[in-house]
């Protein structure tokens, strides 16, 4: 909801004035450490907290939690855009090294960048060899031959989405720097599959 409220520039309000309930993680791309609130009629809410009583749900002195929430609410909107450009700058061309997905020209993967409009990147895979998963599984890997040839050592987690399809995601954790890194990382793998 925060990723699309940012990227569409509207007030959360705005895309959800339509539905009968929302539910918004505090500790995905907002940064807190835990926590989540739900939003419905006055009905909804008394059933979903009986509940979540039921199941043995709660917490004491979550004021803690409830305060870095609110920070994370407070900078949502310059958070989830660092996010976004960071995402952006992974997938497309860019002037200066690393390539971009876009500007690596590989037989191996590419990106739909009319798609990229959040802190998402769905990279296609092409080919057959490496499936989606086995790319995953090298962008994770360290290897001395990467040592060797960049100087560095980089771990990557990206998940496997579908059989043609990974998926790449920002957080505020992810600095533009680690972006940089993770654009390496891919240039290099693709390089080697090539290979």
């Amino acid at each position: 909801l925060m990723n699309a409220a940012v990227a569409q520039d509207v007030e959360p309000a705005r895309i959800t004035r339509h539905c009968d309930s929302v539910s918004l993680c505090f500790s995905k791309g907002l940064g807190a450490p835990a926590g989540a609130v739900l939003a419905g009629r006055r009905e909804f809410i008394a059933e979903a907290w009986r509940a979540r009583k039921l199941l043995g749900g709660g917490m004491r002195q979550a004021g803690v939690l409830a305060a870095a929430a609110r920070v994370g609410l407070e900078h949502a909107a310059a958070t989830l855009r660092r996010d976004h450009d960071n995402a952006r700058r992974f997938a497309e061309a860019s002037p200066l090294p690393p390539p971009g997905i876009q500007e690596l020209n590989s037989p191996l993967c590419s990106v739909n960048l009319m798609a990229v409009e959040t802190n998402i990147v769905m990279v296609s895979v092409r080919g057959g060899w490496p499936s989606p998963a086995e790319l995953c599984e090298h962008l994770q890997a360290v290897s001395e031959e990467e040592l060797a040839e960049t100087g560095q050592a980089v771990s990557v987690l990206l998940f496997p989405w579908s059989a043609h399809t990974v998926r790449a995601i920002w957080h505020r954790d992810v600095s533009a720097r680690d972006t940089e890194l993770a654009k390496n990382k891919l240039e290099f793998v693709a390089r080697k599959c090539q290979e």
